[in-house]
């Protein structure tokens, strides 16, 4: 059976440092950080007071004021970044075979605000259950996709990809995968976040996991340099319309790239940990180039996980030595972390939509806060640091891991 070809045909992002696509590709190659002290709570009194929220959102900008309350965070960051793919895409509604248009989206929690209000709301009671109506709709991870669809009509396949922070890069390949095999035209996937809350940030906080960098917040992000002391939580959302190359042609759609290869592995090694010689990320990025039927040498860039962990970012550094040998040396690597934070599970998305647009734009956003050298990292790699580089760029690689040992890579061409 021969592979359809997938192509991107419309992008849209809801991200800290830029509430569209257009706004966070500024922030990205300017090297603007979303990092800032934290309003959604008051958190004076966790360890870490910061994160990189969505700024200037008003939900009833985008989403009548009823339905908005009928909708979580993440899921009305869902709909505003999905919107704007769509619109960008400029998919004919009435045009279209709906029953061949699908929504495939990743979640790495779901509605935690949700969740955590009712539990909050029913503690400070007598014990009498009085639970919203609308808290489980509200609250599950697979109603941003069921919004999205309902919305649009849209009646092709629908579901949530949950593998912690590799989510939505679960939800491309699922997406890339479907259309491949000729069962959908059009799937518009990514995936969305909302766990800057009290139970999120105390939660990361108790694992150790978060920078606690509280009296430099916009530096606090900083991939590979000597002295990174965890993540910065993020949120937001990014929305990619996939589309079948044949379909997109004969619309005479704008095409940003074609989606080559997914891969996916598991460390199968620790709950939280990656292993120290990354060799889950070792077998990701050799099974997407295979699926890809692309050679090592054949990649210019890779947007890391890069979370500026101490352990994570180390290891996925010499699983990209080993894997391109000397070649690594030559390609454009860097962590758009280090401006968004950590989107958990929108971060693939995120992430994919920076690669693609360098990939237009012929730049590489920078890895900002790089101070110090870690002497545990390869000198030679190029990371990107401090300030966006000029690059021709045929093919980028975007890797996304998740706790649980979760691996995802994915691979776009600039279009023959």
């Amino acid at each position: 059976m021969e592979l359809k070809r997938v192509v991107v045909t419309g992008l849209g992002a809801l991200t800290p440092i830029g509430n569209t696509k257009d706004e966070y590709w500024d922030a990205l190659i300017s090297g603007k950080s979303g990092a800032a002290p934290v309003t959604h709570f008051d958190a004076e009194k966790f360890k870490t007071k910061f994160a990189c929220e969505v700024k200037n959102f008003e939900v009833t900008d985008f989403i009548d004021r009823k339905l908005s309350r009928q909708m979580d965070k993440f899921s009305q960051y869902a709909m505003v970044a999905s919107d704007e793919a769509i619109a960008d895409s400029k998919l004919d509604l009435d045009a279209v075979n709906k029953l061949r248009v699908g929504v495939i989206w990743g979640a790495g929690i779901g509605g935690l605000e949700t969740f955590q209000d009712e539990v909050l709301n029913y503690a400070a009671g007598d014990g009498t259950p009085r639970f919203s109506p609308r808290f489980i709709p509200k609250m599950i991870a697979d109603i941003a996709p069921g919004n999205i669809s309902i919305k649009y009509g849209f009646m092709g396949p629908n579901y949530t990809t949950v593998s912690a922070c590799a989510s939505s890069a679960n939800s491309m390949i699922d997406a890339l995968n479907t259309i491949r095999l000729g069962h959908c035209d059009v799937i518009i996937t990514g995936g969305s976040e909302a766990a800057v809350t009290i139970a999120g940030m105390g939660g990361f906080n108790a694992m150790h996991a978060m920078s606690t960098r509280n009296d430099s917040p916009e530096t606090a992000s900083r991939p590979f340099d000597a002295n990174r002391d965890g993540f910065v939580l993020g949120e937001g959302a990014g929305a990619i319309v996939l589309e079948e190359y044949e379909h997109a042609k004969a619309r005479g759609a704008k095409i940003y790239a074609e989606v080559v290869g997914g891969g996916l592995s598991s460390d199968a090694y620790h709950m939280t940990a990656p292993h120290p010689d990354g060799i889950g990320v070792v077998a990701v990025m050799k099974n997407c180039l295979e699926n890809a039927g692309l050679n090592p040498e054949d990649v210019d860039h890779i947007n890391t996980h890069g979370t500026s962990t101490p352990l994570g970012d180390v290891a996925e550094l010499k699983a990209i030595s080993e894997v391109f040998g000397d070649h690594a040396k030559t390609i454009n690597i860097n962590s758009t972390k280090s401006m968004t934070g950590h989107l958990l599970g929108a971060a693939g998305a995120v992430e994919a939509i920076a690669s693609i647009l360098a990939m237009e734009h012929g730049i590489i956003p920078p890895t900002i806060n790089h101070e110090t050298v870690d002497e545990n990292i390869d000198p030679e790699l190029n990371l990107t640091l401090n300030k966006a580089q000029k690059r021709e760029i045929k093919v980028a690689m975007s890797n996304t891991f998740g706790f649980g040992g979760h691996n995802a890579c994915v691979l776009f061409k600039k279009l023959d």
